[in-house]
């Protein structure tokens, strides 16, 4: 009997560490259930739906690759794949619209990080995921709930790549940089190009962060403004945001057109009272936060559980992604020749 009691014990220990360790970003301040089939996808559970099946493409994807980053992170190494479309994506544009996705990754379903509408490069039926943001990082940066947000925009990042974009006419399709001209000297608008050490706590005490495209529509920074709770001001006219049965964008967020940033001022200021609080209820819900992070080791309901459940919901397969009849393993070196020398 005592031994029952003593494995109880534990069992209550672990189930209430583990609890707290899932919410840890959940600061104390009025939250809000997402409704409808969003918050029922954000509590899914796909254990027993799948088996995961973790391949790495041939070292000839990856031999050149390799070379050039000597010097790049373990992590970045360690995801091969992912890295390699992302070079692809950011140093060999044209390269990559040429091509198109690879033959031999056309009938999979793909896990890309977000993603950018009519761009070759996004394949329909992927599962659209968010960026890495480190968990334990933006957590050793928490500030007290209570703190009030007195910074009502708030923005650290490039305004022109001059180095990569020397005429300031392609970098952010001018978005940022029309962000500067318009609002540099606007009271409201707390924007520079210097990062701060108290950017985490900044965060946390605006009203809303500016989230606008670089290269790339996206960036971790749109992660960020979850986790601490900022309304996020997504200026990309084509992005694809991550888990979107899942994360209700237009709720949390406010989306502005591109041509409307001179506007961004007027915009912001015209949004109700109670749509900002009821914005920042729904932000401070922790399943939100939870399901656009990668803690190691995984927790329930994180951003890997969030890609599960998007593959999950994707069963059965149509019969196209399957072998064909006769094969009886996929041909890595399916389609052009020029692809067996992607860089």
């Amino acid at each position: 009997m005592k031994n029952r009691r003593w494995v109880f014990t534990i069992f209550l220990y672990l189930a209430f560490s583990l609890g707290i360790e899932a919410f840890k970003f959940h600061r104390t301040q009025p939250t809000e259930r997402i409704s409808g089939s969003a918050g029922d996808v954000l509590e899914d559970d796909p254990v027993g739906r799948l088996k995961v099946f973790v391949y790495e493409l041939p070292s000839k994807y990856n031999k050149r690759f390799y070379k050039r980053t000597q010097d790049a992170s373990p992590i970045c190494l360690q995801r091969r794949f992912i890295c390699t479309v992302f070079y692809c994506r950011a140093l060999f544009e044209e390269k990559a619209i040429d091509r198109g996705i690879l033959p031999l990754l056309q009938r999979a379903t793909l896990v890309q990080t977000f993603g950018q509408r009519n761009h070759v490069c996004l394949k329909d039926g992927s599962v659209i995921i968010p960026p890495y943001a480190p968990p334990q990082k933006m957590q050793a940066h928490l500030i007290p709930p209570s703190t009030p947000r007195s910074i009502f925009v708030y923005f650290r990042g490039l305004f022109y790549d001059v180095g990569n974009d020397p005429e300031g006419g392609y970098y952010a399709r001018g978005a940022r940089a029309s962000v500067w001209e318009n609002f540099k000297d606007n009271p409201l608008f707390d924007i520079s190009t210097e990062h701060p050490t108290t950017y985490y706590e900044d965060m946390q005490r605006a009203v809303f962060c500016l989230c606008p495209l670089g290269w790339a529509p996206w960036s971790p920074r749109l992660v960020e403004a979850v986790i601490f709770g900022c309304i996020p001001v997504i200026i990309a006219d084509d992005i694809v945001l991550p888990f979107a049965d899942a994360i209700p964008w237009e709720d949390i967020g406010v989306f502005v057109a591109e041509k409307d940033v001179p506007k961004l001022d007027t915009i912001l200021t015209s949004i109700p009272i109670n749509e900002i609080l009821r914005k920042q209820r729904l932000l401070a819900n922790p399943s939100m936060k939870q399901a656009m992070l990668f803690p190691q080791p995984a927790q329930s309901r994180d951003a890997f559980h969030q890609i599960l459940n998007g593959l999950a919901r994707k069963l059965p397969h149509d019969k196209n992604v399957y072998l064909n009849p006769g094969e009886k393993i996929l041909n890595w070196t399916a389609g052009p020749v020029g692809d067996l020398k992607p860089w």
